[in-house]
């Protein structure tokens, strides 16, 4: 695994790190952020850029705009295409998409910590899910190649072909829930990104926002998280703490 990164952003006020640890019998991770960067090595831009470039020979003639055709994120071009054309588009792009981030898990990192968080929560009775717009068969992938799938199997939830469905939408946090039968003042979702903020704002669950930087930090902040974390040391430290 790696070491832990300097960390950055706001210090997590402990007070309400320890609430809302101390309140989670049912923890919901985002996947590519908090359990590992997907795309450490196969990069999010040249995967975009690769879907933009197939599009242009396969679908139709001013397919996209040109910010769209610019974007470093593969779910942009996704949701780009989603709302103007036919499923059929949709569900061959996704499934390149679904391709990429196969390859991409050969090189993905794990963040730091998250590994023995995930072990720990489990071994201390909490029940774990993951709600992602990556894909479902990625997901698995990693964690098996990690040893962790049994932690979260079988509640995996993540991109179809829906798209409408994708964070900010609360849908796949609302499935982790119902088939855990967890109530939402007793779970906990963990992610990076302001949509995961309000996917879990949506499904009225507390939210833990990792922020590996100073700038996602701050985004997190602003989008109002619980509280954020630029490391999950803390967290680990407290489990650790109350397991004893």
């Amino acid at each position: 695994m790696t070491s832990d990164a300097t960390r950055t952003g706001p210090e997590p006020a402990t007070d309400n790190l320890g609430r809302l640890v101390s309140g989670a019998r049912f923890v919901l991770w985002d996947f590519d952020g908090p359990i590992c960067r997907l795309f450490a090595g196969h990069r999010a831009e040249q995967v975009a850029a690769g879907l933009v470039d197939w599009l242009e020979h396969r679908g139709p003639r001013g397919l996209l705009t040109a910010g769209e055709r610019e974007s470093p994120d593969p779910h942009a071009v996704l949701r780009a295409v989603d709302r103007r054309y036919p499923r059929g588009l949709v569900g061959e792009l996704e499934e390149r998409l679904t391709q990429e981030e196969l390859r991409a898990t050969a090189s993905a990192l794990p963040t730091a910590y998250a590994d023995p968080l995930i072990r720990t929560w489990r071994a201390v009775g909490v029940r774990l899910a993951v709600a992602t717009n990556n894909s479902p068969r990625v997901v698995r992938a990693y964690l098996s190649g990690r040893g962790l799938l049994p932690s979260f199997a079988p509640h995996i939830y993540g991109r179809t072909e829906e798209l409408r469905l994708l964070k900010p939408d609360p849908h796949t946090l609302v499935r982790a829930l119902d088939a855990l039968g967890a109530a939402p003042s007793a779970s906990l979702f963990i992610g990076d990104s302001p949509s995961d903020c309000e996917a879990a704002r949506r499904a009225n669950v507390p939210f833990l926002g990792y922020g590996r930087d100073e700038r996602k930090a701050r985004l997190l902040a602003d989008a109002g998280a619980d509280t954020v974390v630029g490391s999950f040391a803390p967290l680990l430290d407290l489990l650790h703490h109350r397991a004893r």
